[in-house]
Order: C-alpha cells, then sequence, then structure tokens
C-alpha cells in the first residue's frame, strides 16, 4: 500500500489573521531543513505541496537536496475560508475547529471530501506538504472521527499515512503541540 507523508508548513510568519499567504520566518525555515534531513533519509519519492508560501517553503529543503520540484496541488492547501477579511477569518477559524464536519457547510464538505480524494490519488508513495486542518481531515478519516481538530500536529511535524486506494490508515502521528495561535 502506498504511504504518505504529511508535512506540516513549518512556521509562518504570520498567523492565518494576519496575512493570507505569508512565508516562513526563521524559526520556520530551520524547521523546513530538520523536516528535510529527516525525509532525506528515505528513498527518493514523489512531492506534492499545496500552493502557499508556507508549504512551498518548506518544501523547498527536500527539493534541493532530491534537486526534484514538489508538484503544486491545490487540493491540499488551506481549508478555504468564507471571508477574505484577515480578522473574520481568524475568529471563524477558531470557532470552526471546535466542531464536527457533520456540522459543515456544504461547501467545505465537499472541500474536505475532495482533499481525501486527492490523498489517495496516486498508486505510489509521495510526501505532501500541507496545513493544520488538511492533516486532521486525513487523520479523522482515518480514524473514522468526524471532528475538524483530532490532533494538533506540530509545525513541519510528519504525519503517515498509508492508503488502499479507498481508506486511509493513520501509521504514525507526528509530533504534536498545544495550539498556540492558527497559521
Amino acid at each position: 500500500m502506498p504511504k504518505l507523508y504529511l508535512v506540516r508548513h513549518g512556521k509562518a510568519a504570520a498567523g492565518f489573521g494576519e496575512d493570507a499567504d505569508p512565508g516562513l520566518d526563521v524559526l520556520g525555515h530551520s524547521q523546513a531543513a530538520a523536516a528535510a534531513e529527516q525525509l532525506a533519509q528515505l528513498s527518493p519519492m514523489m512531492l506534492r505541496s499545496s500552493p502557499l508560501r508556507r508549504a512551498r517553503e518548506t518544501a523547498a529543503p527536500l527539493e534541493a537536496l532530491w534537486q526534484m520540484r514538489a508538484r503544486i496541488d491545490a487540493a491540499v492547501s488551506e481549508i478555504p475560508s468564507p471571508t477574505h477579511d484577515l480578522a473574520g477569518r481568524a475568529a471563524w477559524l477558531r470557532q470552526f475547529m471546535q466542531g464536527r464536519w457533520r456540522d459543515a457547510e456544504p461547501e467545505l464538505q465537499a472541500w474536505r471530501s475532495n482533499l481525501i480524494s486527492a490523498l489517495m490519488a496516486d498508486g505510489q508513495d509521495c510526501i505532501i506538504f500541507s496545513h493544520y486542518v488538511a492533516i486532521n481531515v486525513a487523520a479523522g478519516a482515518a480514524l473514522g472521527d468526524d471532528r475538524v481538530v483530532v490532533f494538533s500536529p506540530a509545525n513541519a511535524s510528519i504525519t503517515i499515512f498509508e492508503h488502499d486506494g479507498y481508506t486511509l490508515r493513520l501509521i504514525e502521528k507526528g509530533q504534536e503541540a498545544p495550539l498556540t495561535r492558527v497559521n
């Protein structure tokens, strides 16, 4: 069965309510380099990344080590917000993360379904640079847990799944961190 290594982006230079597409801060770049060193021990495999800067910048050190580019995949991007107002976005996300998918708007349920399908689209091992809620979508699907937040993946943590093309199975949760800010 193909394995999926979902990497949460490194620490962003700004939170979800401060910048729509921040890059990494100094610590985030350090975290990305450490994740790349850990992942480089694996055989080179397909790389995919969210189109957002923080995910692409987290992928960059491994891309350099393996001398290959990650395929940009919007399906593994950040959860879409119902507003472009940054302060409103942050408030909405804080509240939404307390809920369950069954209570989500149809557009968000469709985003979740699309993400799960996209994760299982390739029949080969893959490293995917993504986001907090997206990784929780995968964990929830694998565990049969309807909560939006199943666990708190730390920045640049690596959560491992496998799939048979129909279902995800959680192999190993990445390092966890307390929720300090949304980014």
